[in-house]
């Protein structure tokens, strides 16, 4: 089966089972986002969440270098091995609730990407972006904050080495933090799509 051929048969069904304001958690196959899946014990190392407009799906993520609107199938052609999960609020989200999360999404749009996950930071990286989304648009906090220190404390299988070098020889223990594999477990959430 070539690319193409399982890249329509996962955009079909990621689409049969998509609403407005749903969570698209995927697998980046490079090498700074297979460290974060590695340190954070997840297969997941990207999020952003999806709109529809004039009938075409996209999703609004933060990426390198800035957030952006990116088509459906754009998106889903950067997983690796189809790895992809829908997570959806368990209270649901309703039209209404979709238009505010589209102007705090615009809000953002444009903003640098932070590569070094700093969660205090004005610019944004992808589990923030949709962490902030939801919080300002409908009060809710998905995910969780947590210092460098903390994540790494509890992901020994994470490479401190390859963290110490990204910050060139210090990490900032108490940075605060927040990532992808976090909102995939978050409680708030249910599943309705997965691949893995």
């Amino acid at each position: 089966m070539t690319r193409n051929t399982q890249l329509d048969q996962l955009e079909a069904q990621v689409r049969e089972n998509l609403k407005e304001g749903d969570i698209l958690f995927i697998s980046i196959n490079a090498f700074l986002y297979k460290q974060v899946a590695r340190g954070t014990g997840s297969w997941c190392s990207h999020v952003g969440f999806v709109v529809r407009e004039q009938g075409e799906w996209y999703v609004l993520e933060s990426a390198v270098p800035v957030v952006k609107r990116s088509p459906l199938r754009k998106y889903l052609a950067r997983t690796c091995n189809n790895e992809v999960a829908i997570r959806r609020l368990k209270s649901g989200v309703s039209a209404a609730q979709v238009e505010l999360l589209k102007v705090e999404a615009q809000k953002r749009m444009g903003t640098f990407y932070h590569l070094g996950f700093h969660f205090d930071s004005k610019r944004q990286f992808c589990s923030k972006f949709v962490h902030e989304c939801f919080r300002d648009a409908l009060g809710v906090k998905l995910g969780k904050v947590e210092t460098l220190e903390g994540l790494l404390e509890q992901n020994p299988q994470a490479s401190v080495g390859f963290w110490r070098a990204w910050y060139f020889g210090f990490i900032p223990w108490q940075r605060r933090t927040l990532t992808p594999a976090s909102q995939l477990a978050d409680d708030a959430l249910e599943t309705v799509f997965a691949t893995i």
